[in-house]
């Protein structure tokens, strides 16, 4: 492949990824407007504990979601593949913008939202097993750290434009207007940006790793767990702590700077947002890094980093006042963070033949990050609840050190690489 094609291929699979977190997002950040349509009894609180639950079943359909769309992509290909992921993705998005509440349409309105948010959560779960190996296997050994790590880059480019959009329609709506269809707007619009990426998947390449791959030996799930136990046990260990030290620092950290710290939640939307700026920035130059280095390094430096500054870091952030320290403790702890979730689809892309690649993936990350980041802000709540927030510290630090031990005991995967076609 030229470096052009190489080129318009990530850009293709990117570009659907952004859309598809975007979407996802978009669902968190719109909650306070659209929780009282579709959730009219009790008060703000109830309402969006009810909207909290619906996230949390398309949070739980992702593991399906990576096993149904990682065995259809490693049958069909990684473009038929994510080219169906981005079109779930829209549909969830079109049917969320045109449902009417409660009051119009009676309990269908609640019914039909958490159908949408499971048919999201399917889509999501194939997401990100699928635009890993595509990434991995498109972007050619040379440089396969620098161009997979674009799949985070755009997965935290989905969450901050969701989070722009919303602020942009804030300035510029009145209160009444988002709440009445102000609302629906980000889920328009991400139907519509989903229509492109759909365009851009139909006409980007498929990979050649799937292409030299015979039909007789694309693999099942059957092959997956007898033939590569270790690799999916490699999968699940790394996906726990890291996939928990991700949500800890990018959804949870809004909330514990404003129950914790004391920040206003305008104060605490500009931390996270510039936060998740500069940890977006990092990503590229860790995974340019792990090209030179290796990947084993920089993982060490992520879950060691975590493991003993977990602690430090979030006493810090809750003990401050400060605009500034809070700002800088927690980009330096994504910073940390980004040496192992820029190089996060590469790693585990690398540990599997190309039968079996999507399906290892995505099915054993998407269990972890259901079990373990999917549940990190409620285990912290829970935890501050009882009056031992810190526990949550060791807790999370415990995870790291798991992690930590999964990679010591693993071969550096740039140098044992199961991705042997370029």
């Amino acid at each position: 492949m030229t470096s052009v094609s190489r080129l318009r291929a990530v850009i293709s699979g990117s570009a659907g990824n952004l859309v598809e977190w975007f979407d996802w997002y978009t669902y968190s950040a719109a909650a306070l407007y659209f929780a009282p349509i579709f959730f009219p009894k009790g008060d703000q609180t109830a309402q969006l504990l009810q909207s909290a639950a619906v996230f949390a079943v398309g949070f739980f359909a992702r593991p399906v979601g990576a096993w149904l769309m990682g065995l259809y992509a490693d049958r069909a290909g990684r473009k038929a593949a994510l080219t169906v992921s981005v079109s779930m993705m829209c549909a969830g998005s079109l049917v969320i913008a045109v449902t009417p509440g409660t009051a119009t349409i009676g309990v269908a309105a609640p019914v039909i939202l958490v159908l949408a948010r499971i048919f999201q959560g399917l889509s999501l779960g194939g997401e990100y097993g699928v635009s890993a190996t595509y990434l991995s296997e498109m972007a050619g050994q040379r440089h396969r750290g620098f161009w997979s790590s674009f799949s985070y880059v755009t997965l935290i480019g989905g969450q901050l434009l969701a989070l722009a959009v919303l602020i942009v329609l804030q300035h510029t709506l009145t209160a009444d207007q988002m709440k009445v269809w102000g609302w629906r707007i980000p889920f328009a619009i991400g139907a519509t940006l989903a229509v492109v990426a759909y365009w851009l998947r139909r006409r980007m390449q498929e990979s050649q790793s799937f292409l030299q791959v015979k039909r007789a030996e694309r693999g099942s799930i059957r092959q997956l767990l007898i033939g590569y136990p270790r690799e999916v046990g490699i999968v699940l260990g790394l996906s726990a702590g890291g996939s928990l030290m991700f949500y800890v620092y990018t959804t949870y950290m809004q909330k514990f700077l404003v129950n914790t710290a004391g920040f206003s939640k305008d104060q605490a939307t500009e931390i996270s947002a510039l936060s998740l700026f500069a940890f977006m920035v990092a990503h590229p130059l860790c995974g340019w890094i792990s090209d030179k280095v290796g990947r084993r390094p920089m993982m060490l430096v992520a879950f060691g980093g975590a493991m003993l500054l977990t602690w430090p870091i979030m006493n810090g952030v809750g003990g401050t006042r400060s605009f500034g320290v809070a700002l800088s403790l927690i980009v330096a702890a994504l910073l940390i963070q980004s040496s192992y979730t820029s190089i996060s689809a590469v790693v585990k892309a690398e540990l599997f033949p190309t039968a079996v690649r999507t399906l290892g993936v995505a099915l054993p990350y998407a269990l972890a990050n259901a079990l373990f980041g999917g549940t990190a802000e409620y285990v912290a709540l829970w935890f501050k609840s009882i009056g031992a927030e810190s526990g949550f510290y060791v807790y999370a630090s415990a995870l790291a050190a798991v992690s930590f031990g999964v990679v010591l005991a693993m071969k550096d995967t740039r140098r044992h690489s199961r991705i042997i076609e370029d």
